[in-house]
């Protein structure tokens, strides 16, 4: 006897389920009373999307001077307070945006950059050089997104990243299990 796979039913997983909740989100939007002639609400908004997408490179070339003004403040006075958190806060940007900008494989090097100054527990202590290779990662995936091999380079660049960034924390944590145990779990940037 054969079942139909429910989308919204829990998926055991070791020794945890995964509920992933049905998608009813096109329905509820369409199934709303007609006011004659309008068009479809999602459809409108795919139609904005579409026509918003040749910006999208400015806002990325924004973004990206955004991070690389936080660096270059961190280089000249130090760190800060205020320079960790405009680090922070233009690499996190960046990690939310960067699928809906069209570049989702530049957040990866960008999340990278969120866990080194979110877990490193005493931030003047991470190396201003990890800091620079960080942000010249994801302007240079972002440089490059037109090349036919840059989803290939992007991920081999940032595994890199990702190891020496859990180098330098394992061993800045190495007396903070709790954070340790966080770290070693898997990346939450889908790839």
């Amino acid at each position: 006897m054969s079942h139909a796979k429910n989308p919204s039913a829990p998926a055991a997983s070791g020794d945890h389920e995964v509920i992933v909740p049905e998608n009813k989100l096109r329905g509820a939007v369409s199934e709303g009373p007609s006011h004659g002639g309008e068009e479809d609400p999602v459809a409108l908004a795919e139609k904005a999307m579409a026509g918003l997408s040749p910006e999208f490179g400015n806002w990325m070339d924004s973004e990206c001077d955004r991070l690389d003004r936080a660096r270059r403040d961190i280089v000249e006075a130090g760190v800060t307070q205020s320079s960790k958190d405009a680090l922070f806060r233009a690499a996190h940007d960046i990690k939310g945006e960067a699928a809906t900008f069209g570049y989702p494989a530049v957040a990866s090097a960008a999340e990278s950059l969120c866990r080194l100054i979110e877990h490193t527990p005493e931030i003047s202590h991470i190396p201003v050089a990890l800091i620079g290779q960080h942000v010249d990662a994801v302007r240079a995936i972002y440089r490059e997104y037109a090349r036919s091999d840059a989803k290939k380079l992007a991920a081999a660049l940032t595994t890199r990243l990702r190891e020496v960034t859990d180098y330098f924390l394992i061993s800045e944590n190495r007396n903070r299990p709790e954070v340790l145990k966080q770290l070693k779990g898997p990346s939450i940037v889908p790839e």
